[in-house]
This record gives C-alpha cells, sequence and structure tokens, in this order.
C-alpha cells in the first residue's frame, strides 16, 4: 500500500528537502516501483561535457529515499546506511537521466533499494546503485 503519492512526495521534498527539489522530478510510482527525473542543466555538467559523478548519486540516492516514503510515510529520517554505484558510461549532457528506484525488501528497521539510471531517449544504463537505508522509529514521522 503507498502512504504517500507522487504529489505528497514532490511536497516533501519542496518543504524538508529543498536542495534537491528543483533539481528533480517524479514521473512514476508503483507499489514497489519509482521512476524520477534528473532535470540536467549546466550545473550539473563536469569537465569534458558530461553529468558528473555527484549529480548522477544524487538522482539515484533521492529516487531510492521517495519510493522508500511512498511506503513508509514521511519521516524525515530514513538514512542511508550503505551505498554502492557502477558508473557504465557516459551520459548525454543535453538530456535529462531517468532513475528507476525498485524496492527489493523492506523490513522494519532496514529497507534494500536498487537503482537504473539511463539517459532520456537511449536504452543504455548509465549507471546502477544498490542502496540501504535505515527507518526510524514510527515516533519520527514529519507531520
Amino acid at each position: 500500500m503507498l502512504l504517500m503519492d507522487i504529489e505528497a512526495l514532490q511536497v516533501f521534498l519542496a518543504r524538508e528537502f529543498q536542495q534537491v527539489a528543483g533539481d528533480v522530478r517524479i514521473d512514476g510510482l508503483d507499489i514497489d516501483r519509482l521512476t524520477m527525473r534528473l532535470l540536467a542543466s549546466d550545473r550539473h555538467l563536469r569537465p569534458g561535457g558530461t553529468v558528473g559523478g555527484p549529480a548522477i548519486f544524487m538522482l539515484a540516492d533521492v529516487a531510492a529515499y521517495c519510493v522508500i516514503l511512498s511506503r513508509i510515510g514521511p519521516r524525515a529520517l530514513t538514512v542511508t546506511t550503505n551505498a554502492g554505484i557502477d558508473f557504465l558510461r557516459k551520459p548525454a549532457a543535453n538530456r535529462d537521466l531517468l532513475c528507476e528506484a525498485t524496492i527489493l525488501k523492506l523490513g522494519r528497521s532496514l529497507v534494500v533499494v536498487d537503482t537504473r539510471i539511463l539517459s532520456e531517449g537511449s536504452g543504455l544504463l548509465v549507471a546502477r546503485a544498490n542502496l540501504t537505508y535505515s527507518i526510524p522509529p514510527a515516533s519520527s514521522a514529519v507531520s
């Protein structure tokens, strides 16, 4: 069951995570999967004209965070406890990146998420990441 829909997640990001809210947009959501877009701009580019690794990782991390919140509700202190990322190919500089985040395991205190990132319009993976999050007690929910 989803506890937060796309609109609620976007509002949550705008209120609680303003640092990234303007950089991403949620394009799709179902029970175990979320698709998020990095609205790529010049500020995300690194020398050589490609989206930099920090922006790619941010997309994976925020997409994983949001797919988890969609299931557990607005618990702001849900935090990344482990992350591994593989950069597979150079993304296009003039295209948004799309990230599909899938919950692999949702436990009482830990969640494991797999992410896959592509340049818009390409079928080739740019990066993939696996992330583990710690879920805080329910008393830490944001009202």
